[in-house]
């Protein structure tokens, strides 16, 4: 689920004296990022916590909904080497990945050299990327899962850290080929980013018109963001939180004696929901202030975690019910 330094454990002293600087740090973040979008406090927080876990996420929305805003800005706040890739119907996995191009020395000697595709950055800007076709899409699993890629038989390691973040538009737009299932469970988080509140968007019509427009300022770099995830791994999780996150995550895979989710779910999230649920806890606790994170954490973080790893049967789309329909109902279920 990332790729992070392995350290010894902290002391419990150790961690609260970290925690308190990180908290610091997170907090400067919000602000700056704050500066530049308006609203969407918990598409921004979403978006964050995936990062902060060390993880990809993957933004639905219509557009026009500062998506792109919102990767940029991350981008310069958390001082990372940020590309964009907007993909299109006729892009080609070597167009991110790179290609071998010929060489020839004054000799005359031929010789293969490796040009870097835009993957090869800190933070990657994956624009529309239900856009382009399934071959293209699939280039970046590897460099997605492995953090590493494969170009004639030679390995490249990718810049660490390595983030993906990508924008979607919703599926029943012209043009669009949608993610496969393997890939979607690549993503840490799924986001959706609806229209903004009446006052935000009239904030958006007064400060993005004018002459002058606010720039974020850098408050972070790479390396103090690799030491803020490898502290989110240190955080204790209690048992009860452990068995909250397993109870809800087996509550949505059929078979498991929920009587809603066999109805209902065709297929449901695997261990890896569960690992994105224990990562994603602690850096929520982490943003909110907190030291260590509880059953509140697991419960709203469920419809971003789940909701790109279960599909529902035909007869429940049939009936207009949704996957966050689904959700909800588990939520409130393990709430009891």
């Amino acid at each position: 689920m990332g790729m992070m330094k392995t350290e010894a454990p902290l002391d419990e002293k150790a961690i609260v004296a970290a925690a308190e600087k990180a908290l610091a740090d997170i907090a400067t973040v919000r602000s700056e990022v704050s500066k530049v979008i308006f609203g969407q406090e918990s598409v921004v927080e979403n978006t964050l916590l995936a990062v902060l876990s060390g993880g990809h996420a993957l933004l639905v929305g219509v557009p026009g909904l500062a998506k792109t805003k919102l990767v940029t800005t991350l981008g310069e706040v958390l001082g990372l080497g940020a590309n964009r890739i907007q993909f299109t119907p006729d892009l080609m996995p070597s167009d991110i990945l790179g290609s071998e191009v010929m060489d020839q020395d004054e000799t005359g000697r031929r010789s293969f050299r490796f040009v870097k595709g835009p993957v090869f950055a800190q933070l990657l800007m994956a624009d529309e990327i239900n856009r382009a076709s399934p071959r293209t899409q699939s280039a970046l699993l590897q460099a997605m899962q492995e953090y590493h890629i494969t170009v004639a038989g030679q390995r490249y390691d990718l810049p660490t850290p390595f983030h993906v973040l990508a924008t979607q538009n919703p599926l029943e737009q012209e043009g669009t080929y949608p993610l496969p299932e393997a890939q979607l469970d690549r993503f840490l988080l799924q986001v959706d980013v609806n229209y903004p509140e009446l006052a935000a968007e009239r904030q958006i019509l007064l400060d993005t018109t004018g002459l002058a427009e606010t720039r974020p300022q850098a408050v972070l770099s790479a390396e103090r963001l690799i030491e803020i995830q490898t502290l989110i791994r240190q955080m204790p999780v209690s048992d009860k939180v452990v068995d909250g996150i397993l109870a809800l995550v087996r509550s949505a895979r059929p078979g498991q004696g929920n009587a809603a989710t066999d109805k209902n779910v065709a297929w449901g999230p695997g261990p890896r929901a569960g690992q994105a649920m224990m990562l994603c806890a602690r850096a929520r606790a982490l943003y909110e202030g907190r030291l260590a994170p509880s059953l509140d954490d697991v419960h709203a973080l469920a419809e971003p975690v789940l909701q790109h790893r279960m599909a529902l049967t035909f007869a429940a789309r049939a009936e207009g019910m949704s996957v966050r329909d689904v959700i909800a109902g588990l939520v409130k279920q393990a709430q009891g």
